[in-house]
């Protein structure tokens, strides 16, 4: 046991003498006109994005989705969408949500430099499978919470929170053959609803 402690002791005298850590580096492009730069990067990444001014627009935006006038199951986390017709929180298991048409979600963060969005298990109660289960997908944001890049989006969110994931644009895969095929696991389409 004298061994061990005196090696402990040789390497405690032996250590460097503590630092202050450098200034992080800002890293990424600062976007002059965050809304169409996050239009165009969620639309480069397959996705849509339709600016309307107020939340109290968003039924009449809606209106304009194909999903949401031909869809037969409607699901949305936000109370009063007309045409929403699944009762979330009647639903005991997720797999009963597997022929929803269109699921309408909370986004809480939109990043101009690739179109993704943050979503949270907070915005997505009671099923965080909603979004991936859906044949379509529509987020809504709000302008105000767009940020530049990733790492003005990690700065804000929480991760302690609970389950949170970045969602860009429709389901895409090109693992087989290099072939690029939208809606190979999760929805078809993803159309970010960006209010004010």
């Amino acid at each position: 046991m004298a061994s061990r402690e005196d090696i402990l002791a040789r390497i405690r005298a032996a250590a460097p003498p503590a630092r202050e850590l450098p200034e992080a580096r800002r890293f990424g492009k600062r976007f002059p006109d965050l809304p169409a730069q996050f239009a165009q990067a969620l639309q480069d990444a397959g996705g849509r994005c339709v600016e309307i001014p107020s939340p109290e627009a968003l039924g009449a935006a809606l209106e304009d989705l194909a999903p949401y006038r031909t869809g037969k199951r409607i699901a949305s986390v936000f109370a009063g969408v007309p045409r929403g017709n699944v009762r979330l929180q009647e639903i005991a298991d997720a797999h009963d949500l597997r022929d929803v048409d269109l699921a309408i979600v909370r986004g809480e963060i939109g990043v101009a430099e690739n179109g993704a969005v943050w979503i949270t298990e907070a915005g997505l109660r009671p099923h965080r499978a909603l979004p991936w289960i859906a044949q379509h997908l529509a987020l809504v944001v709000s302008a105000e919470r767009l940020v530049n890049d990733m790492h003005e989006a990690y700065e804000r969110i929480d991760v302690g929170r609970g389950f949170g994931c970045f969602v860009s644009g429709p389901s895409k895969t090109a693992d087989i053959e290099q072939a690029l095929v939208i809606g190979a696991h999760g929805p078809r389409s993803a159309t970010v609803f960006l209010i004010g």
